[in-house]
């Protein structure tokens, strides 16, 4: 059949080799933790959520070199392919996100080359952070593979500059009116988080309300979000709707929080809607 179509045609294994070149061009060296860990004199809660990302991120992206070297290698027929090579050569074919990586990631509905995009931006998110472990202006919620211990590490930071019990701590949201570019330094209590959507309704920006979705706007992204630690007492729970937060459109099992949201309506009318908050649409 190739003979006959002229030798132009690119075989799957070509496809898949130049998949596997291009990706190991691009994953750029793990981080070096004991190098990471010397630079810090204090450990805050937030310099160990920065610790965890970068362990996490070395755990995937050393996977993901290990099974591509195996398989090119198997390509080059030096080495026996084995049934964990083929369904990696073939996830790669169909632009699929290979189990044994999916293992090791966060949670994702993207297909394989939106996801290895998605990837760069984490990796570089982390990088920059832990260059000077400085909390950025704007934080990505979504560029974490363990978004909640952020938001714990926001409890507990207050927690201990207030000399306040942490169980006695919530979180507070407070919607901007601006986006993530409009910051230039870190709130004084807190985080200014960017890049959630919400799903089942939209956020109304002038009114810092709640509103129903408009026409084919299926995942309307929220502004920047101020998200501080307050004492459970100094909580007000009126006109707000307890808004779960998740990290795909899968919800249950990428549950990360609730945030309470105005809204003028009854928050009934969004749980029957089935409003959410999500990090990646």
């Amino acid at each position: 059949d190739a003979g006959a179509s002229g030798g132009a045609t690119v075989t799957r294994e070509d496809k898949v080799k130049q998949i596997v070149d291009e990706i190991m061009e691009k994953l750029p060296e793990e981080f070096n933790m004991v190098e990471i860990m010397n630079k810090v004199e204090e450990r805050t809660p937030y310099v160990i959520v920065a610790f965890q990302e970068c362990e996490r991120m070395n755990y995937l992206t050393s996977e993901m070199k290990r099974s591509l070297k195996e398989l090119d290698l198997g390509l080059k027929g030096e080495l026996t392919i084995t049934s964990d090579m083929e369904v990696l050569e073939n996830s790669l074919f169909l632009d699929q996100v290979p189990p044994v990586w999916t293992q090791r990631a966060y949670p994702s509905m993207l297909g394989l080359n939106s996801w290895f995009i998605d990837l760069c931006l984490r990796l570089r998110e982390l990088e920059t952070w832990s260059t000077d472990f400085v909390l950025p202006s704007c934080v990505w919620l979504a560029g974490f593979f363990n978004p909640q211990s952020l938001l714990t590490a926001i409890m507990q930071s207050t927690a201990r500059r207030n000399e306040l019990p942490l169980d006695k701590m919530c979180l507070q949201c407070d919607v901007t009116k601006k986006q993530k570019e409009d910051f230039t330094t870190a709130p004084r209590e807190g985080a200014y988080v960017h890049g959630i959507f919400m799903e089942g309704a939209r956020w109304d920006v002038q009114q810092g309300i709640i509103m129903e979705s408009r026409l084919k706007e299926l995942y309307p992204p929220m502004p920047v979000i101020n998200i501080r630690a307050i004492t459970q007492d100094k909580q007000d729970l009126r006109n707000m709707y307890e808004c779960p937060l998740y990290k795909t459109r899968t919800r249950g099992p990428t549950y990360v929080w609730t945030f309470n949201l105005k809204t003028k309506d009854k928050p009934g009318k969004w749980t029957l809607a089935g409003v959410a908050l999500l990090l990646q649409p």
